[in-house]
C-alpha cells in the first residue's frame, strides 16, 4: 500500500446519517415557518405582555391603595416606555438568537434580568427628569413583580411551543452537520434532536497526522477537506459540529481552520472530556485567554455566609439538643459496655484526615484504617444503635465538628478513609467531593443514596449527587436539604 493511500483524511457520508433530512435544493414546505419570523412574533408578544402587565399592575395598585381614579394616560405612557426598554434590552443582548440552543433556565433568567435593567433605566429617567415624586413607589414595585411574572410565563409557553413545533415540522429547525465516525454521529444526532436541532447530514472522518503531498504541493487530505467544504456549502447548514477524541484534536484544529471559510457556526466537541469541560468558561487570566475548567466551589462571600449559618445552627443545635444528648448517653451506657462517643477517621477538605464524633452504635469500635460498612441486620449494631441510626441521631455529635470548623451542616457526607481509598481509583472525579468541607447531611442522602455502597454503581450515583451539589450550591439549596433531612422519608432509607 502506498503512502498516499495510507496517509489521508477521508470524509464520507456516515452510513447511519447518509440521508440529508431536508435537501437544500428542494422547496421548503409552504406551511413551515422560518425561525426568524417566529422570533419576531415572540418579541412582539413579549412587548404586548410587558406593556399590558405594567399597565394593569399600575391600575390595580393605584385603585386599591391610592385613589379610585388613577391617572390613566400617565400609566399608559409608562407601560409602553417600560415595554420599549425591555424589548431593546432583549434585542440588544440577543435573547432569542439560537433560541433552541439555549437552556430554559438561561432564557428565563435573562428575561428577569432584562426586566430589572429596563426598570432601572426607567427609574434613572424619572430621577433625571425630576418627576420621580409623581410616580408611586408602590406602583413601581408592583409593576416590577407583575412584569417579571408575565415575562416568565410568556417565555415558558413559547419555549415549549417552539420545541414542539420544530419537532412536528411546523417551524424550520436549526440545521447542523456532524463530522465524526458513524457511531458518534448517530449518538449526537439523537441528542440534538431532543433539543429540536436537526442533523441534515453527517460525514465519517478518519484522522491522520502524516499527510503525503504530491509534486504540485497538493495532498489527498486537502482535497478531501475541500470536497467536504463544497458539500457543506451545498447543504447550507447553520452549524457544523466536529466530534473528536483527544488523539484527533491536533488534526481537528487544521480541519476547523479550513472550515472557517464557511458562513456557519463552527463547534468542536472533545467527546472524551465532556465531563471535565461541563462547567468550563473562556476567561482572561492576566493577558492570557484560557479555558477555565473549574472554579473554587464557593466565593469568599458564599463561604462567609455559610460559616455564619454553620456557627448559628451548630450552637443552637447543641443547646436545644442537650436533653436528647443526655438521654442518648444514658441509653447507650445501659444497653452495652463501652464509651458513649467514638471518633472515626474520615477525609475532610482537600483530602485532609479529620476525626468525626459519633454516638457509639456498635459493640466494636473501628477507629483503625480497617473499615467495614454496616449492613442490614449487622450483628455489630446494638439495640439502641439501630434506633439511633434509623433516626440519624448517631450523627448529631458532629455538630462539635461543625463548631471546630472541619465540617459543615450541609455538604457531601464524609466517608471513612479506607472507604475512600477503595473507590478513589475506580471513580475518576471521586476526590472532587473534597474540594469542600464534609457535612452532616447532603444532597445524595436526601435523595436516598446513603447507607451501604456494596456496588460501584451505588457509589457512582452518590458521587454524582455530591458533585451536583458542589456545582449548584446556593443558600436556598442548603435550606431545602435541611428540610428534606427532617421531613423526607428518602433521607432515612438504607440506614442500617
Amino acid at each position: 500500500m502506498s503512502a498516499k493511500a495510507r496517509n489521508r483524511n477521508s470524509f464520507e457520508p456516515a452510513q447511519a446519517q447518509a440521508t440529508i433530512a431536508n435537501d437544500p435544493g428542494s422547496p421548503r414546505p409552504a406551511n413551515m415557518k422560518r425561525l426568524g419570523v417566529v422570533r419576531r412574533k415572540i418579541m412582539t408578544l413579549e412587548f404586548l405582555a410587558v406593556a399590558g402587565s405594567a399597565y394593569l399592575a399600575s391600575i390595580i395598585y393605584h385603585s386599591a391603595f391610592i385613589a379610585p381614579s388613577p391617572p390613566v394616560m400617565q400609566y399608559v405612557f409608562a407601560a409602553f416606555f417600560i415595554a420599549t426598554l425591555f424589548s431593546l434590552v432583549s434585542a440588544g443582548f440577543q435573547h432569542f438568537n439560537a433560541i433552541q440552543m439555549r437552556p430554559l433556565h438561561v432564557l428565563l433568567w435573562t428575561g428577569v434580568g432584562a426586566v430589572g435593567l429596563a426598570f432601572s433605566i426607567m427609574l434613572s429617567t424619572l430621577f433625571l427628569l425630576k418627576i420621580a415624586e409623581d410616580y408611586s413607589r408602590g406602583t413601581f414595585i408592583f409593576q416590577v413583580v407583575c412584569v417579571s411574572v408575565a415575562v416568565i410565563v410568556v417565555r415558558l409557553i413559547t419555549y415549549y411551543r417552539i420545541r414542539s413545533s420544530i419537532a412536528s415540522g411546523a417551524i424550520e429547525a436549526r440545521h447542523v452537520v456532524l463530522i465524526s465516525d458513524t457511531t458518534r454521529c448517530t449518538q449526537y444526532s439523537d441528542r440534538l434532536k431532543m433539543s429540536a436541532i436537526q442533523t441534515v447530514a453527517s460525514f465519517r472522518s478518519t484522522w491522520s497526522s502524516n499527510v503525503a503531498t504530491e509534486g504540485d504541493g497538493r495532498s489527498p487530505a486537502n482535497e478531501k477537506i475541500q470536497t467536504l467544504i463544497e458539500a457543506c456549502r451545498a447543504i447550507g447548514p447553520d452549524d457544523i459540529i466536529v466530534l473528536a477524541t483527544q488523539e484527533e484534536l491536533p488534526n481537528t484544529m487544521n480541519l476547523a481552520s479550513s472550515l472557517s471559510e464557511l458562513p456557519v457556526g463552527l463547534y468542536i466537541i472533545p467527546v472524551d472530556a465532556l465531563d471535565l469541560l461541563a462547567g468550563a468558561h473562556i476567561v482572561e487570566f492576566g493577558s492570557l485567554l484560557t479555558i477555565q475548567v473549574q472554579r473554587p466551589p464557593l466565593s469568599p462571600l458564599d463561604l462567609a455566609i455559610k460559616r455564619l449559618f454553620d456557627l448559628f445552627a451548630a450552637t443552637t443545635g447543641l443547646i436545644v439538643l442537650t436533653p436528647l444528648y443526655l438521654f442518648v448517653a444514658i441509653a447507650i451506657k445501659l444497653d452495652s459496655p463501652g464509651p458513649v462517643f467514638f471518633r472515626q477517621m474520615r477525609h475532610g477538605f482537600n483530602n485532609e484526615p479529620i476525626r468525626v464524633f459519633k454516638f457509639r452504635t456498635m459493640t466494636a469500635l473501628e477507629e483503625r484504617d480497617e473499615f467495614t460498612q454496616a449492613v442490614k441486620n449487622d450483628p455489630r449494631v446494638t439495640r439502641i444503635g439501630r434506633v439511633l441510626r434509623r433516626a440519624n441521631i448517631d450523627e448529631l455529635p458532629q455538630l462539635i465538628n461543625v463548631l471546630q470548623g472541619n465540617m459543615s451542616i450541609v455538604r457531601p457526607r464524609p466517608h471513612a478513609t479506607a472507604h475512600n481509598n477503595l473507590f478513589q481509583s475506580k471513580i475518576a472525579p471521586f476526590s472532587r467531593r473534597h474540594t469542600v468541607k464534609p457535612g452532616l447531611t447532603g444532597w445524595a442522602q436526601v435523595n436516598g443514596f446513603r447507607g451501604e455502597t456494596d456496588t460501584l454503581e451505588k457509589m457512582q450515583r452518590r458521587v454524582e449527587h455530591d458533585l451536583y451539589y458542589i456545582d449548584n450550591w446556593s443558600f436556598l439549596l442548603d435550606i431545602k436539604i435541611i428540610l428534606l433531612t427532617l421531613l423526607s422519608k428518602r433521607a432515612y432509607v438504607n440506614a442500617w
